[in-house]
């Protein structure tokens, strides 16, 4: 099991940056890999960025230049550096943890935070 709390959302206007911070409630150095959701109203949930434990990330192409996805095991945080943001990246932001054991895949969710940039 792994508890997750989302913080650092908030209104922002066009042009800001954010910084969102997934806080795990232990340790995230064997956890496959964190990623980064994103729901707008009415739309789907995408995928914005993700990161493995070996430190590979990768990200949506509409992000990639803007967001940076890191995570810091000491302290079982992955953090989402939101720069040059859009209207369009408007959303609830969820942290995500996907976790393998053995032929079993476990996926946890956090509560999730709001994120409003206003044009």
């Amino acid at each position: 099991q792994v508890q997750l709390v989302e913080s650092g959302g908030g209104l922002v206007q066009a042009g800001g940056s954010l910084r969102l911070s997934c806080a795990a409630s232990r340790s995230i150095f064997s956890i496959n890999a964190m990623n980064w959701y994103r729901q707008a109203p009415g739309k789907q949930r995408e995928l914005v960025a993700g990161i493995t434990s070996g430190g590979s990330a990768n990200y949506a192409d509409s992000v990639k230049g803007r967001f940076t996805i890191s995570r810091d095991n000491a302290e079982n945080t992955v953090y989402l550096r939101m720069n040059s943001l859009k209207p369009e990246d408007t959303a609830v932001y969820y942290c995500n943890a996907f976790v393998v054991v053995t032929t079993i895949s476990y996926s946890y969710w956090g509560q999730g935070t709001q994120v409003t940039v206003s044009s």
